[in-house]
């Protein structure tokens, strides 16, 4: 597969605060990317850098071998944790608003024959994650797990190449979660995406990943504690057999908790 995604030597600066520092990697075209870390290790600040929502303070983000602006594209789909929807729109015209921005970015209206393919195409994606009866629901009608599948319909109507997923099931009862996870992993074969989602739950990312990236930091100076910033310390190819290492468990959660429990 081919590096879709490039970062070189990226580092994100605040002052003399430092998230990021030296991150360098390659990201195949139709990867699943699991992202994990403790909190404040840059995790989101790097799924801001490949939406376009932050530009890095020194080095490169590659998309195609071409260097990205910092702005927000079409070929970029995002779904976070908490439902980002419309709750003044129903199911549909959640997901049509999408197309009517990408078609009509002045009127944010359709009309004639370009409304009804808009429709007929928001009705199939809908259809794709398990929502073509409720068209006509209110976001606050909805389960969060429904809510969280109208998010994902709404990401990829306009067929990004990269869906960005930010803690996207944390917030989901635990069976609501295995539909999820059945969900994405169907919608990224056949969508045929390229996939990076931050996650909190080790065992998540090594269940759905092709790959696992942890960001932590490499150094830490009590005395000046944004003085260095994180980077990649395990960037991990998977099979569907792979455990976690058990200093990556121990890192995260503590020398506590088994492996068998992440299988």
């Amino acid at each position: 597969m081919s590096a879709l995604l490039e970062l070189r030597n990226v580092w994100v600066e605040y002052g003399e605060k430092v998230v990021l520092e030296r991150v360098g990697l390659q990201l195949a075209e139709g990867s699943f990317v699991g992202v994990v870390g403790p909190s404040g290790a840059g995790k989101s600040t790097f799924l801001r850098l490949i939406l376009g929502q932050e530009a890095p303070t020194r080095g490169q983000v590659l998309l195609d071998g071409t260097p990205m602006r910092a702005e927000c594209g079409p070929d970029r789909g995002v779904v976070f944790q908490r439902y980002s929807v419309f709750p003044h729109l129903t199911a549909l015209r959640n997901v049509m608003f999408g197309i009517e921005c990408a078609q009509a970015p002045f009127a944010v209206r359709l009309f004639g024959s370009k409304r009804r393919d808009a429709r007929d195409t928001a009705v199939e994606m809908l259809a794709a994650v398990g929502l073509e009866h409720s068209l006509d629901v209110y976001p606050a009608q909805m389960s969060g797990g429904m809510q969280q599948r109208l998010a994902i319909a709404q990401a990829l109507v306009k067929h990004p190449r990269i869906l960005l997923l930010d803690e996207p099931f944390g917030a989901l009862d635990p069976g609501i979660r295995l539909d999820m996870h059945a969900l994405i992993t169907r919608l990224w074969q056949e969508h045929g995406l390229t996939i990076v989602m931050v996650t909190h739950d080790i065992g998540e990312a090594f269940k759905l990943g092709t790959r696992v990236l942890a960001f932590d930091k490499r150094r830490v100076d009590p005395h000046a504690p944004h003085r260095f910033g994180a980077t990649v310390t395990y960037d991990l190819p998977l099979d569907r057999k792979t455990l976690p290492p058990a200093a990556l468990v121990e890192a995260l959660y503590g020398a506590d908790l088994p492996q068998k429990d992440l299988a």
